[in-house]
């Protein structure tokens, strides 16, 4: 014999989304979207990042699960979906074009689309520490995390408008993921409102290996410029920051001083309060593009080809820029000839990123701000739980983390005189000089892991 109220339909047994905890959240898909969760990118056991080696298994045991949705297709159009840019752990991200900004082809003509929007493939970042790490998203367009969330469920989920107070759990559950028990104390002691400057580094309590204390000491000439501090994201020499963004002359190239000297000095717009940097990451997609001979990891999947016109207000009358800059001819217009051509006054002609460039993959923070100084400008992340979460880079260009040191060491930490870093050292592969020895890398790479 049934008592009354032991019938119980399955709807009825299963918690009510109000009871529901953030982590569950994270983890089930909210009604009416194409069935992604937070965790469907954010994969919990890949320390909440999205790795090839994740979809190229799940697209082989699974391949009807939602992370395989058109919107992240090769092509959304086709009769049959691939996925060869999702295999490299990337996925599609659109963004709307502010209105001091156009979109242009190689002749300077307006190609902008009636939505005014563009696209980019970009990594999924770790959700780890993002306690002490606003704002977010590789260019800072999100200022809290339950903005983050809404946004996720809304383009890549595509769902509607999510309860304040189920995006608050979802929030307060990433506030407590962290790369260590490190990273803890310090978002612990940032929340009780301590001095960031003033905290200790609670590296000084590992006990290191021979090796790792050699790279701890390289981690402090080479990284701590930008990635210092306690949470191993602060900016700790300005100088280096600053010396990434050169003025630009209306051509879109930058301004060198003159009379020329050796090597070319160029001058500096004023960047105040400005935390994002143009290391040359996305330089780094555009050489795989158009490089035959490129290892760069993301090189045999297709990225858009843009170029972009700054204006002076809304009404985009008045131009500022255009860039990148249409390179001068040379060279029978070979797309992977890095020499710049020199001007009257013998200094290159080249853009921000000081070498040819005829398009661009992803404006970086640009796209946020719709200042030209921002062109390819990402966040500086923490290094924290860096030894976890390859492949690197906004776009997954560099797939271990000996390739990221390897291009610091070529060519990023040579160009900041402050450092006394020069590049002096033979290369351990093709190409220039490097700023470290291989010991140094090696060292460093040990260092990295600990963090």
């Amino acid at each position: 014999m049934v008592t009354l109220g032991a019938c119980r339909t399955e709807k009825e047994e299963e918690p009510r989304r109000g009871d529901l905890t953030g982590k569950q959240l994270f983890e089930q898909p909210f009604p009416g979207t194409n069935g992604r969760s937070c965790a469907t990118c954010h994969v919990p056991e890949d320390h909440f990042t999205l790795t090839p080696t994740h979809v190229a298994r799940l697209l082989e045991t699974s391949p009807d699960d939602p992370l395989f949705n058109a919107i992240d297709a090769d092509d959304p159009t086709a009769t049959t979906l691939t996925f060869e840019h999702l295999k490299k752990g990337l996925v599609r991200v659109w963004l709307p074009l502010p209105d001091t900004m156009d979109l242009i082809d190689d002749e300077g003509h307006v190609t902008t689309p009636p939505d005014r929007r563009l696209f980019v493939w970009r990594a999924v970042p770790s959700i780890a520490d993002t306690a002490m790490s606003a704002p977010f998203q590789l260019d800072g367009r999100m200022a809290t995390l339950e903005q983050q969330a809404q946004a996720a469920l809304t383009s890549h989920s595509e769902g509607g408008t999510a309860p304040a107070s189920e995006l608050a759990r979802i929030a307060t559950f990433e506030r407590d993921v962290f790369s260590s028990d490190r990273a803890r104390t310090i978002a612990a002691r940032l929340a009780q409102g301590a001095d960031p400057t003033g905290l200790p580094d609670v590296e000084d309590g590992l006990s290191l290996s021979p090796a790792e204390q050699r790279g701890r000491e390289v981690y402090a000439a080479a990284c701590a410029a930008c990635h210092g501090g306690a949470t191993k994201q602060t900016l700790t020499k300005r100088e280096v920051h600053d010396s990434l963004f050169p003025a630009l002359r209306p051509d879109g190239t930058v301004q060198y001083e003159v009379p020329a000297t050796t090597p070319p000095t160029p001058v500096l717009a004023s960047t105040p309060g400005n935390g994002f940097m143009n290391i040359g990451s996305a330089f780094v997609t555009y050489l795989g593009q158009v490089d035959p001979e490129s290892e760069i990891f993301t090189r045999t999947v297709h990225f858009p080809r843009y170029r972009y016109r700054f204006y002076t207000d809304g009404s985009r009358t008045q131009k500022v820029v255009d860039l990148p800059p249409k390179p001068p001819p040379f060279a029978g217009g070979d797309l992977s000839d890095f020499e710049p051509e020199i001007d009257a006054d013998g200094n290159p002609i080249a853009g921000p990123n000081r070498v040819p460039q005829f398009f661009s993959s992803d404006p970086g923070r640009a796209i946020i701000t719709g200042e030209p100084n921002d062109f390819e400008a990402f966040d500086v992340p923490t290094l924290r739980g860096i030894g976890r979460t390859a492949p690197y880079f906004h776009d997954n260009s560099a797939v271990e983390l000996h390739k990221v040191v390897d291009f610091y060491s070529q060519f990023v930490l040579g160009r900041f005189a402050s450092l006394d870093l020069p590049p002096v050292h033979p290369p351990e592969h093709e190409g220039p000089p490097e700023s470290l020895t291989p010991d140094q890398k090696s060292d460093l790479i040990a260092f990295l892991r600990r963090l």
